[in-house]
């Protein structure tokens, strides 16, 4: 659901074509999230925390040097839920980036028994989309960076 998001709204909203790329794990589970989102016109940089990390930090940094959006869900591959990786702290300190937050929910939907509770929302249920203004983690101490991250997600999100 993110991919639409982004390719529906994100270009029309800044009114731009970047082009974006997602961070995704280099796990069996992230070759199928690539080639969906690659339907969406939407590329990965492979690569997480667990598997790849140092790859997946490097490439983001010249594509961002390319002008291509990164995004990044910030529980990482493994969570836990609602926690916020390193990766998306780093990159946005060391390329002097604003943060967009992202949330989505749907009106009706089956929910996973994952560590992460992952939704898929059923048919012709209503979904609701939230972008954060934009915001910045420079000059926080990583910790302190990730914590104001997952305020921002959590607001979107009413809770």
């Amino acid at each position: 659901m993110m991919s639409f998001a982004y390719r529906h709204w994100w270009s029309k909203a800044f009114n731009k074509q970047k082009q974006g790329k997602v961070i995704i794990s280099d796990h069996k589970d992230g070759e199928i999230i690539t080639q969906i989102i690659s339907k969406f016109g939407i590329g990965a940089i492979r690569g997480s925390s667990s598997k790849g990390g140092a790859r997946a930090l490097i490439n983001a940094f010249k594509e961002i040097r390319n002008g291509v959006d990164v995004i990044i869900t910030p529980d990482g591959p493994r969570g836990p839920k609602h926690s916020v990786a390193d990766g998306a702290v780093i990159i946005a300190q060391k390329q002097h980036l604003e943060i967009y937050a992202l949330n989505y929910e749907a009106s009706k939907f089956w929910q996973f028994k994952s560590w992460d509770e992952m939704i898929l929302p059923k048919p012709f249920s209503t979904m609701y989309y939230s972008l954060s203004k934009p915001f910045s983690v420079e000059n926080l101490e990583l910790d302190a960076a990730k914590e104001k991250i997952k305020n921002e997600l959590f607001k979107l999100a009413g809770k």
